[in-house]
């Protein structure tokens, strides 16, 4: 973090009052039972807000360059709007089991085929219906020292989705003293199946408007090529020139209006960078915002970030903050496996056995620009 400094980034501001976990209630699910948001504050004036109806991340509340609070992710403002809308937006959800798209909704474990329920033409998006998104975690909190956090667990039954086995899986969110949201993710399967989780979360640094004017910045020389569904044809392309070289930062609206085949037709980004950070923790982008001074990192242990800037939202549902949401008004950052792993033997696996552990880690740590 030695050079960041160097280029004027401060992480987190003067320290405050001390660390908070807090509970309240968020209204009933649809089959009564009652659902909790976790507020989660740290001493340097970062907020995070999530509940435990599909692991959502309701509120990333942090300063810019004048200490201003904002909350960055998208959102609704009510329980019954993510009941009711989250399927086509998937706010700030976890999403399992199977995060992106599975070709034919279908793929072979052990000489077996499986087959899920194609909600995408005939693809398996996150797994099908069902995804984790609106099921209901178990919540628990904790303090320990200057980080406080939630852990949720969800026990995924045999056949859910269409997958094979039982899957335990906890998700734990850490907020950190340097203004960090911490996602660590944990799996285990009581048969063979395929793992990819992931948070949908989408940002804009700003708190509203568009994301054209953000600046994004990824470290991957190479791009995942996929056909006009978004599966992959298994050819990792060179980033040669614009628009997906962004191993310096660009402007993102500046990115989205050129002509490149990989674009045509999807209306911006909606593409997946191949990472080469070996299963460790390491910086994948870096996302930025001029005028208020804001600046994320992300870093994981995960293969593969696939950003979505949003490109089909329908402009008809309005946001927490009441304003409507527009294409590219957010970017999601998504860290996982690359999609249609399971039918591809040459990308990494997403394979999981009994006796295994699967376990994954993001992290999005905010910051401002100094100058």
């Amino acid at each position: 973090m030695r050079a960041l400094a160097a280029l004027g980034l401060l992480w987190g501001a003067s320290a405050g009052e001390a660390a908070t976990v807090s509970r309240a209630a968020y209204g009933t699910a649809k089959d009564g039972r009652p659902v909790e948001q976790v507020t989660l504050a740290n001493e340097r004036g970062m907020t995070v807000k999530l509940i435990n109806y599909g692991g959502i991340v309701t509120d990333v509340i942090v300063p810019d360059r004048d200490g201003r609070r904002d909350n960055v992710v998208l959102g609704f403002a009510r329980l019954a709007d993510y009941q009711a809308k989250n399927g086509d937006y998937a706010f700030g959800a976890i999403v399992g089991r199977y995060a992106g798209r599975i070709a034919g909704a279908r793929f072979v474990v052990d000489g077996r085929e499986v087959r899920l329920s194609p909600n995408d033409g005939s693809n398996a998006l996150h797994g099908g219906p069902g995804s984790f998104d609106a099921k209901l975690w178990r919540l628990g909190t904790f303090r320990r020292r200057k980080v406080v956090g939630a852990v949720l667990h969800y026990s995924s039954p045999d056949g859910e989705q269409g997958f094979r086995g039982r899957l335990d899986v906890s998700v734990t969110y850490s907020l950190l003293p340097d203004n960090a949201l911490r996602i660590d993710y944990a799996a285990e399967a009581s048969r063979p199946t395929v793992v990819n989780l992931t948070n949908h979360s989408y940002f804009n640094l700003a708190g509203s408007g568009t994301v054209r004017n953000h600046q994004l910045q990824i470290l991957s020389d190479r791009l995942l090529e996929t056909d006009g569904g978004g599966i992959p044809t298994g050819r990792m392309l060179p980033v040669n020139g614009p628009p997906f070289d962004l191993r310096e930062p660009r402007t993102i609206g500046a990115m989205l209006d050129t002509s490149h085949p990989q674009m045509q037709g999807r209306r911006g980004f909606n593409h997946s960078w191949i990472l080469a950070n070996d299963g460790r923790l390491a910086v994948a982008a870096r996302l930025s915002e001029p005028r208020s001074g804001r600046v994320m990192e992300v870093l994981t242990t995960e293969p593969s970030i696939h950003a979505y800037t949003a490109n089909w939202f329908s402009g008809r549902d309005a946001g927490a903050a009441g304003h409507i949401l527009r294409p590219h008004d957010g970017v999601a950052l998504e860290t996982q496996h690359l999609p249609d792993s399971p039918n591809r033997p040459s990308f990494p696996s997403t394979l999981l056995r009994p006796g295994q552990k699967f376990r994954s880690t993001t992290v999005y740590r905010f910051g401002s620009r100094s100058e």
